[in-house]
């Protein structure tokens, strides 16, 4: 099965060191602050229709972009838009709405950290489904890594029981794990040019999101402040992340992307107790550091390092 994206120029060129860079950064940047805005914006606004709100922003930015682009959607009939539905499930819908319910109790910070945790699974995954054998040293990164989420469900105390938001933290965990199926299936997708792939993966999560949000949950009564953080988030994370994804993905591979995720927790943390002024704890730092430890030891060095 061939990539998920390609560029409409060319699709096996390597990215540059800068390129590469940039699109990190920016990446880091939104995909951090993404939990920083849904830690407020679930203060005010139902989870369903937060995730239906960013996804429709995010869907009507996206198409407009492809249209500037002249780049044609397939017809309704061809087999992507079924790939890129689920796409827009795994990666938008689902993750959104269990990271929103989670943050209803759950600091961003702590939000942020656990899904930094989507590497280790990805490694797993990854054995399975994109040919990335899982030898000896990725077991045992993965092993340290599992020690980190361990950490992240005790008390902050460390005492031998788990947490009292143990089951919000649990949503945030199934989150990130919906992300690390995203990173396979968009791999395996068929060929498709990143702004008509992004385009697709956000219509389709925008109108499941709808449909459930209408069906489910009452119309929320939309603040100005509620408005611009839907706005925030529709066209940061769910448009602009969206494409770079995407694009990443081809490019890259999984594994860049895994790599990028090591990042937006330090956002996401540092974000929080600036702005909203979350209590940074112990148990966040030494969690953290030890997911990173556990992802640097299964990737271990590489090969022009060890030659």
């Amino acid at each position: 099965m061939s990539s998920a994206v390609t560029d409409s120029n060319d699709s096996s060129a390597a990215l540059t060191p800068s390129v590469l860079a940039v699109c990190a950064v920016v990446l880091v940047l939104v995909w951090g602050t993404a939990f920083t805005m849904t830690s407020v914006a679930v203060k005010t606004i139902t989870p369903i229709w937060l995730v239906a709100g960013r996804c429709l922003i995010g869907a009507t930015l996206l198409t407009l972009w492809a249209l500037y682009k002249k780049e044609r959607l397939p017809r309704l009939t061809d087999t992507r838009w079924v790939w890129y539905a689920v796409l827009g499930f795994t990666g938008m819908v689902a993750p959104f709405y269990l990271f929103s319910r989670g943050q209803i109790v759950i600091d961003s910070g702590l939000a942020g950290i656990t899904a930094g945790t989507m590497p280790l699974i990805t490694i797993v995954l990854a054995h399975f489904f994109a040919g990335e054998r899982l030898n000896l040293q990725k077991t045992a990164g993965f092993l340290v890594g599992f020690c980190g989420l361990i950490i992240l469900f005790l008390p902050d105390d460390f005492s031998l029981a788990l947490t009292a938001d143990w089951q919000s933290q649990g949503l945030l965990l199934g989150g990130a794990f919906c992300y690390a199926i995203t990173t396979i299936i968009a791999k395996h997708a068929p060929a498709t040019p990143s702004v008509s792939a992004a385009a697709m993966m956000v219509i389709c999560a925008a109108v499941m999101a709808c449909i459930a949000a209408v069906f489910t949950a009452p119309l929320p009564a939309l603040t100005p402040a509620g408005g611009l953080l839907i706005l925030g988030l529709g066209a940061g994370s769910t448009g602009v992340a969206t494409i770079l994804f995407l694009f990443l993905i081809k490019r890259s591979g999984p594994s860049t992307i895994a790599k990028i995720n090591y990042f937006p927790p330090v956002v996401s943390v540092t974000a929080g107790i600036i702005l909203l002024g979350e209590p940074f704890t112990p148990k966040l730092v030494i969690a953290f550091i030890v997911i990173v430890c556990g992802l640097l030891v299964a990737r271990g060095l590489p090969a022009k390092a060890r030659a």
